[in-house]
């Protein structure tokens, strides 16, 4: 499964498509020029339970470290697994 992004310079997203749909996605803007709020996850019910999810977070972390950005996580689900893997993610968390 291929986890696709766009950016247009604002906000993004990370996300998997399905015949021509949206079955997952995570989404973040910009607070500034060295910071994103990944704000909203979702995963379709037919593709839960397959870590597509944290697949996504991880997709985003690549991201962020490539960009030399920091996060923060208005997102529940982004935030539950930011503190989970606190010590991984440190460079990361804002």
């Amino acid at each position: 499964m291929e986890i696709q992004h766009s950016d247009n310079g604002k906000n993004g997203s990370f996300f998997v498509e399905m015949d021509g749909q949206r079955e997952a996605e995570m989404t973040y803007y910009y607070k500034d020029e060295t910071t994103i709020d990944i704000d909203h996850t979702e995963v379709s019910k037919s593709l839960q339970g397959k870590g597509i999810g944290y697949q996504l977070i991880e997709e985003a972390v690549r991201f962020m470290r490539n960009k030399n950005l920091t996060a923060l996580t208005s997102c529940s689900y982004a935030k539950a697994i930011f503190e989970k893997r606190q010590a991984e993610y440190q460079d990361l968390i804002k």
